[in-house]
């Protein structure tokens, strides 16, 4: 999962799932938050408002509105479906059922060879699972059966969908189509012909998450389209191939811009990369746009990188699910994403088959 990062508004948050609500609710932020944000949390309840009066012009039914490009149309929420259930003997991650929102853990999580093997295991289960997954897109098929294929895999293996209930998220994994970045809410909508759908996987075995995601096809995918997804994948091969212990964590941002600027796509900046481990989301924050930001990778670490590319505008609007995140301007959105290992070698690809 991703991560927002800081602006004018809004002090940089370890966590996407935690970090867009942040930035789209009026709930007290205080109890989350490891400083004080003084006057900024009224900023970002105005950007709150901001957000459902951009969602009510965004999403208002207008035929002129539904189409872009001439052939695409804009992406619209569908209807959810009943919360499924987790069997009583699956080990579930601490947010769950609890009175508190989860905590960002601060500093980086250092794996003895125990740990390791635990980030191995349910690596290679998120793997296999969002394997599976992308065999069943397909047109016709709704996001929300989807869902339910994943959850079955993950509970058959004796593992918890990580964000089923994280933060109050609906649903076992992240279905985003087309214009969205990400966070998109799996629900009664048939994929078409020609879209594109990333899927992100996290899955908690043993006490250890595992995250990865990817973007498929459905069907008959336009060059551009197709263009998009391959450069965004392009840029996430290309970033771990320079990771090992001491390289500054910066250089992850400017290998994912150099590349992307090669194709004239736009790097989302607000959802980052982070720490992931026995916590869901931790340090370090892993920005995938060039940067200044200190810290060195360190040797048993595990972190996330997951660029987000765009055709367009990289900004994103926050649907009043306080969840899904879209372009400003409909165009088409491409996801990617390893848990990685920093190894003597380099870097070990954890979320592989």
């Amino acid at each position: 999962m991703a991560m927002a990062s800081s602006s004018s508004l809004q002090p940089r948050l370890l966590s996407s799932f935690i970090g867009d609500r942040f930035v789209c609710s009026t709930k007290s932020l205080r109890p989350l938050l490891p400083f004080n944000t003084g006057n900024k949390q009224v900023s970002m309840q105005h950007r709150r408002v901001l957000c459902n009066l951009v969602d009510i012009l965004f999403n208002r039914s207008n035929k002129e509105d539904d189409i872009l490009d001439g052939k695409r149309k804009r992406l619209r929420p569908g209807k959810l479906s009943p919360r499924l259930t987790v069997p009583d003997h699956i080990m579930r991650p601490p947010y769950i059922d609890s009175r508190w929102s989860p905590q960002i853990s601060k500093g980086a999580e250092i794996h003895d060879e125990t740990g390791i093997e635990g980030m191995r295991a349910s690596g290679r289960l998120a793997a296999q699972v969002l394997e599976h997954a992308g065999t069943l897109v397909k047109p016709g098929i709704t996001t929300d059966e989807i869902d339910k294929a994943v959850h079955q895999m993950i509970i058959d293996n004796g593992a918890y969908p990580s964000p089923l209930g994280y933060c109050g998220f609906p649903k076992s994994v992240c279905t985003s189509i087309n214009e969205c970045i990400c966070h998109g809410i799996p629900d009664s909508r048939p994929l078409e012909d020609g879209d594109i759908i990333n899927i992100d996987v996290t899955v908690y075995l043993n006490g250890y998450h595992g995250d990865t995601s990817a973007t498929f096809f459905c069907g008959d995918v336009d060059d551009e389209a197709k263009q998009l997804v391959e450069v965004t994948k392009e840029c996430l091969n290309k970033a771990i191939s320079i990771c090992a212990p001491g390289v500054e964590l910066n250089r992850i941002g400017k290998t994912i811009h150099n590349h992307a600027d090669k194709y004239r796509f736009g790097v989302v900046r607000q959802f980052l990369g982070h720490g992931v481990g026995r916590v869901f989301h931790a340090d370090p924050a892993v920005l995938h746009y060039r940067n200044n930001e200190r810290g060195r990778m360190v040797l048993g670490q595990t972190f996330t990188i997951e660029p987000m590319l765009t055709i367009g505008s990289t900004n994103p609007v926050i649907w009043a699910d306080d969840w899904t995140a879209v372009t400003e301007d409909g165009s088409l959105s491409a996801q990617f994403e390893h848990t990685i290992l920093i190894t003597e070698n380099g870097a070990e690809i954890l979320t592989k088959c």
